[in-house]
C-alpha cells in the first residue's frame, strides 16, 4: 500500500495518449501496436476483393474485431484497437480513421471514398513536434451517420443520429442529430427531412 508520502505511479505513454494528454507517439509499446495494424492493413489491401473474401473477413475480425463490416481497399487504420464499430458498417475506398484515442462510430453508418476520421493533433509549437509530442481527443459518431467523400473529423468531434456530413467538409465541431452539414468548416446547411417523424414513432 502506498503512503501518503509516495508519488503516484507514473502513467505509461498509451495511458497519456488515451487521456487526452500530450505523450511520446515513439514509444515502443505504441510503435509495436501501429506496426501490427499496419502490417494486417498491407495484408488485407492487397487480398482479392472477389477471390479471397474470406480471407478478408478474417484480416477484419483480427483488425477490427467485426463479422459483418464490409471495408473497401485501400484501407488505413492507426491501431484498430481504439476503433469500435457498430452494425452494418460500409468504408468506400481509402478511407483512413486514426484510432490513437477511442473512436465510436454507431450501427448503419457510411463512408464515402477518401474519408479521414482522426483522433489525433500536435503541439502548435515546433520543437515539440519535432520531438515526436502529440495529443489526442476521442470521436463519436451515432447511428445512420453517412459522410460524403473527401471529408475529414477533426479530433473531439460527436455526430449526433442521422447526421449527413456533405463531401469536402472539415467538420471542426459537434453536431446534433438529423442535420446535414457541409463546408469548411462544417456547419448546418438544412435538417433531415422525415427523421424526426420517425423518431418520435419509435419512442
Amino acid at each position: 500500500m502506498l503512503s501518503s508520502s509516495s508519488p503516484p505511479p507514473s502513467k505509461s505513454e498509451k495511458d497519456k495518449m488515451l487521456a487526452g494528454e500530450l505523450y511520446n507517439a515513439f514509444d515502443p509499446e505504441l510503435v509495436a501496436e501501429r506496426q501490427a495494424a499496419k502490417e494486417l492493413c498491407f495484408q488485407y489491401n492487397r487480398l482479392s476483393p472477389v477471390q479471397e473474401r474470406n480471407e478478408r473477413k478474417e484480416i477484419l475480425q483480427k483488425l477490427l474485431r467485426v463479422d459483418d463490416a464490409w471495408i473497401e481497399s485501400p484501407f488505413h487504420v492507426d491501431y484498430g484497437l481504439y476503433l469500435k464499430l457498430g452494425k452494418n458498417f460500409y468504408a468506400n475506398h481509402g478511407c483512413t480513421i486514426l484510432d490513437c484515442n477511442r473512436i465510436d462510430i454507431g450501427d448503419n453508418c457510411m463512408l464515402a471514398p477518401h474519408v479521414c476520421i482522426s483522433a489525433a493533433t500536435h503541439p502548435l509549437e515546433v520543437e515539440r513536434r519535432a520531438r515526436g509530442e502529440e495529443f489526442t481527443a476521442s470521436i463519436t459518431i451515432g447511428n445512420n451517420v453517412w459522410i460524403g467523400a473527401n471529408a475529414t473529423i477533426c479530433p473531439g468531434i460527436t455526430l449526433g443520429d442521422g447526421v449527413v456530413v456533405g463531401a469536402g467538409a472539415v467538420v471542426t465541431k459537434s453536431f446534433p442529430d438529423n442535420v446535414v452539414i457541409g463546408g469548411v468548416p462544417a456547419k448546418i446547411l438544412k435538417k433531415v427531412p422525415g427523421n424526426d417523424t420517425q423518431a418520435n414513432a419509435e419512442k
